[in-house]
């Protein structure tokens, strides 16, 4: 390690800033919508044409509060850059994931400035929540790769799956898929249901579906990735990897805790509170699909396959 070297250990304490803030910037844009706040300030980049900075109303407050906070989180995507070209020993692809979590924050703030350009469609509102979702996958794969010299100083490389380790890869990828389109649909409710942002007469209308037909989609969905889960525990019991069927375990947790939730805001008028919960759920299940995919694709050195 080079002199002035930033260690692994280090380096990974670095990604994780970055993928915290950027769980905490998705719960803080929701507030911004649940509150009302989402033409507070009525223009880009400014708050008002002529003003840069807020006036003391109360929604101005939050949706500045808001723009304000993507300066921490630049602040620590810039910090893990410049940490993985600091990091001892160097690894190419980390940097280059890095430089993916940049890309993703500037597109996040330009996108952010058409949706309040456009009076909130929910199209684009759409588009920046499932873009946050792509930088919290970015930044929960870094981590993983970040660690994976920690545990194991060996080049970390890919091999075939030995016999018991491809249903669970199987299952795993099947896994993200339905992640995926289970925040998809979940978008689609949001931006068909109540809490458009603001109550500004300019605000963009809801898509034109009705909540419960697309809610039922959104819950179907909900069940099949709970039953894939409940798929890879079985087997990752059966083959004896209990660090996996632990990562399992908790996600099935917070899947169960995410539906109670779900049901409880629908049936009870859609409340501002258990929408934020749900949302914030909504961050911490999907990072924790992100980790368990990811890990279940990696091959032990014992079972590893040179291809």
């Amino acid at each position: 390690m080079y002199r002035g070297a930033i260690s692994p250990e280090r380096y990974v304490q670095f990604v994780r800033g970055a993928l915290w803030s950027l769980t905490v910037i998705v719960i803080t844009g929701a507030a911004v919508r649940l509150t009302g706040s989402g033409l507070g300030c009525s223009d880009w980049p400014t708050c008002e044409e002529d003003q840069f900075v807020a006036t003391l109303e109360h929604h101005a407050l939050i949706e500045f509060g808001n723009r304000l906070f993507t300066g921490v989180v630049t602040i620590a995507v810039v910090l893990a850059v410049l940490g993985s070209i600091r990091r001892g020993p160097k690894r190419r692809a980390l940097i280059w994931w890095s430089w993916g979590l940049v890309a993703g924050v500037i597109a996040q703030i330009l996108l952010g400035a058409v949706l309040v350009l456009t009076h909130l469609d929910p199209r684009f509102t759409m588009g920046h929540f499932i873009l946050s979702m792509v930088l919290l996958w970015n930044a929960a794969v870094l981590i993983e790769k970040a660690k994976a010299d920690i545990a194991d100083p060996a080049p970390l490389w890919m091999g075939a799956p030995s016999d018991h380790d491809r249903p669970i890869r199987n299952a795993s990828r099947t896994l993200f898929v339905f992640g995926s389109i289970l925040l998809v649909t979940g978008t689609i409710v949001t931006g068909s249901g109540p809490h458009s942002g603001s109550d500004d007469e300019l605000v963009a209308d809801r898509l034109p579906f009705l909540v419960r037909d697309v809610t039922r989609i959104h819950s179907i969905t909900a069940f099949t990735v709970l039953a894939v889960v409940l798929v890879i525990i079985r087997r990752t019991h059966r083959a004896e990897k209990f660090a996996l069927r632990e990562q399992a375990m908790r996600l099935m947790t917070l899947l169960v805790a995410q539906g109670a939730v779900g049901y409880w805001q629908y049936f009870t008028g859609v409340p501002v509170q258990l929408v934020a919960v749900h949302i914030t759920l909504a961050s911490i299940t999907w990072i924790q699909i992100v980790r368990l995919a990811w890990q279940a694709e990696q091959v032990p050195a014992r079972d590893r396959v040179l291809v």
